[in-house]
């Protein structure tokens, strides 16, 4: 395990899939992040890339070859990450293609994620570095779970998201058979910019949302203000997700999205796909900010 702190926060990272995995306050001691109980769900806030979400058959095609994918990329599930910089406050983890990569997807890169503390704020930065001499495509995103409640003297439903803007975007629904985006859409943000946590909100899975016009969702108590708050201005599109009646909520910043029910399986096609040239660099960061007021 790898540790940040400062003197307001406590960060953990996992080495495999440099997942975050604590968010704890040096003070009182309250943990933000889920703990992730396997018999529930077994994750905290994987990394995902070079996919989000499912592809069809869970596969693609490139220049007529088809490769196989897992849900949400690979990178969740590697130990081959390397530590190319650390301070207290500060660590970059690396990972770059290797043969075994190479045979789920054919392209050298390296991909960084780097956890930055400042005071009660923890940033989160995406780096994607393209070592081919083609085109390389691609998709980032994170998936941090957060307590919901954060008090045992709470319940779920004393909570809800609010969004920095009005909002009249429709979440987009998924096959469930097979994870795929469906043309279907349901109306989510009944009071402007708020969405209610219910524990049946997400039987129908994730709400997915392509055209928010927000940048900033904040994790609220009905009585005692804000908990946390997610700004992704960096990220096109944002998932909100739990297992149905489980005590968190994931916050997802994307670039990218699971496959269409219409796909043609390509993935220089692939709708909400990312394209970097060769030997450029892309960047993109969310930031998670703890409420002072849960921290004393």
């Amino acid at each position: 395990m790898h540790h940040l702190k400062n003197d307001y926060l406590h960060i953990s990272i996992k080495p495999k899939g440099a997942e975050l995995c604590n968010i704890t306050s040096i003070k009182n001691k309250t943990e933000f992040m889920w703990q992730a109980h396997s018999e529930i769900w077994g994750s905290h806030a994987p990394n995902l890339f070079p996919i989000i979400g499912s592809m069809k058959d869970d596969s693609y095609t490139y220049n007529g070859k088809t490769y196989h994918m897992p849900k949400h990329g690979f990178v969740r599930h590697n130990d081959d990450f390397t530590i190319t910089h650390q301070s207290e406050t500060s660590i970059t983890f690396s990972l770059v293609s290797n043969d075994t990569l190479y045979a789920w997807y054919p392209f050298f890169f390296a991909f960084e994620i780097t956890y930055t503390l400042s005071e009660h704020s923890l940033t989160v930065l995406h780096t994607v570095r393209n070592l081919d001499e083609k085109t390389l495509y691609f998709s980032i995103g994170g998936h941090p779970a957060f307590n919901c409640p954060i008090s045992e003297d709470d319940t779920y439903t004393d909570y809800y998201l609010e969004f920095e803007t009005t909002e009249h975007s429709e979440s987009f629904l998924l096959n469930r058979s097979n994870g795929l985006i469906t043309s279907k859409t349901k109306p989510v943000f009944t009071d402007g910019n708020i969405i209610k946590l219910q524990p049946d909100i997400f039987n129908e899975d994730a709400l997915i949302f392509k055209d928010l016009k927000s940048r900033v969702v904040s994790l609220k108590h009905k009585n005692k203000g804000t908990v946390l708050k997610v700004t992704f201005e960096d990220f096109k599109q944002l998932g909100i997700w739990a297992k149905p009646n489980a005590p968190y909520v994931c916050i997802e910043p994307w670039l990218g999205f699971a496959d269409l029910e219409t796909t043609d399986q390509k993935i220089e096609t692939k709708a909400g796909i990312l394209n970097l040239e060769a030997g450029n660099d892309f960047n993109a960061s969310y930031t998670i900010e703890i409420d002072q007021r849960h921290l004393v």
